[in-house]
């Protein structure tokens, strides 16, 4: 798309793209049933990096979904024991023992119910119906509401009133295309020296390990410490504190400031570095060709493969490579996704009970950040006669 501007400071992209990506999945949340396979396409996909504020991110416009959360990782060992662990330290390093807490962006309270652990009062927004019927099922307190400018966030029945004493909001900020004004409308329900957490995809974790697969038409920005330090200045946040989680995950605390950084004071002499993503177009070429070696070598052997993963990586990988094409089936715990059809390869995905019925002899997983935890399961669910193997970087282990 011509005309488009930076979704953070509004400085107009530039016509040359970083890099262009082909045939990628229209999105990883929508995925198509059977009847809807027909007419799911692989899109193309042009990656930018603003020249004022430095912000990596795609051109075109967001999914129909971004103002909702459909998590799957809520269900892991993993990320329940992550968000245990930073709610300790937020609530800790900054005295909310019995405060007030809203989560924006709380899908179906897979993360509420873990904060609910400790003593806050917690409470969350989100965007989708049904997600909101869920969590309210759960005993949580939840209601239909999206974080925009100028909005009260406060469910309509008035049981719960801001403003608030801090804010979350997980992995939702690079879905945002504008993510300045989300932001604004928790600083304007926070009180005077409300705090937040905010974690997003690290754009710097993508670079180091090469995994052009972590790309994805969902997540519209690819953040820095550096960018996203900018976007919540813009805000009127100044951060605190910043740590890795996870490995790939860029966790911030910030805090309300009393008078906003001016956008102007902010851009006056920045001068972003240039991202190079020559590492990223080489690695699809090399995992292009690793995969296409091992499907080929399968082949011979009249061995069958499976995936694991119906991640936004394996959709990206089974769109863009060989592998889409050779393998039987996705696994992927998360029942919502159990049914459907991977975006643009249309590789069935299926339940763990289904390798019972229509076994293979490899197993690929494609969850990066959650492999020990699944091959541990396959081990304890498969025995051992299935071979895993493993997306490591820009190459292929066995395990």
């Amino acid at each position: 798309m011509k005309d488009r501007n930076c979704i953070v400071c509004g400085t107009p992209l530039g016509e040359m793209p970083l890099m262009t990506l082909e045939h990628m999945p229209a999105s990883a949340q929508d995925i198509p049933s059977e009847e809807e396979i027909e007419n799911d396409k692989g899109v193309t996909l042009h990656l930018h990096q603003c020249e004022t504020c430095g912000l990596v991110q795609f051109d075109c416009q967001p999914v129909a979904y971004y103002k909702d959360v459909i998590r799957s990782g809520g269900f892991t060992t993993t990320m329940v024991e992550l968000r245990r662990s930073q709610y300790r330290h937020f609530i800790e390093t900054f005295h909310l023992e019995g405060k007030k807490l809203i989560e924006a962006g709380c899908g179906q309270g897979e993360f509420l119910g873990v904060l609910n652990e400790f003593p806050v009062m917690a409470c969350g927004i989100e965007q989708r119906e049904s997600l909101v019927q869920s969590a309210r099922e759960k005993g949580l307190a939840v209601w239909n509401q999206f974080a925009e400018e100028g909005a009260v966030l406060e469910p309509e029945d008035g049981s719960i009133t801001g403003p608030y004493d801090g804010f979350l909001s997980f992995n939702f900020l690079e879905h945002q295309p504008s993510p300045v004004s989300m932001l604004r409308c928790l600083a304007d329900n926070l009180t005077e020296a409300g705090v937040g957490l905010i974690t997003v995809p690290s754009l710097e974790y993508i670079l180091q390990y090469d995994g052009y697969y972590e790309l994805i038409r969902d997540h519209l920005a690819y953040y820095t410490f550096d960018t996203l330090k900018f976007a919540v200045e813009e805000a009127g946040f100044e951060v605190l504190e910043e740590e890795i989680v996870n490995r790939d995950t860029l966790s911030v605390f910030v805090r309300k400031t009393a008078k906003p950084v001016a956008s102007e004071t902010a851009r006056q002499g920045r001068k972003p570095e240039k991202i190079d993503v020559s590492g990223l177009i080489e690695s699809q070429t090399l995992i292009g060709r690793e995969l296409e070696n091992m499907t080929r070598t399968l082949k011979s052997q009249g061995k069958r493969l499976a995936l694991w993963g119906a991640s936004h990586q394996g959709f990206t990988l089974a769109a863009t490579t060989e592998i889409g094409r050779f393998a039987e089936y996705i696994i992927d715990s998360a029942p919502f996704k159990q049914g459907k059809y991977a975006p643009a390869s249309h590789l069935p995905i299926v339940s763990p009970e289904h390798y019972k019925k229509d076994p293979v002899e490899v197993i690929l997983i494609v969850a990066p950040g959650y492999t020990s935890e699944i091959a541990g399961a396959i081990g304890e669910k498969f025995g051992g006669d299935v071979e895993i193997m493993a997306l490591k970087s820009n190459h292929l282990e066995r395990i």
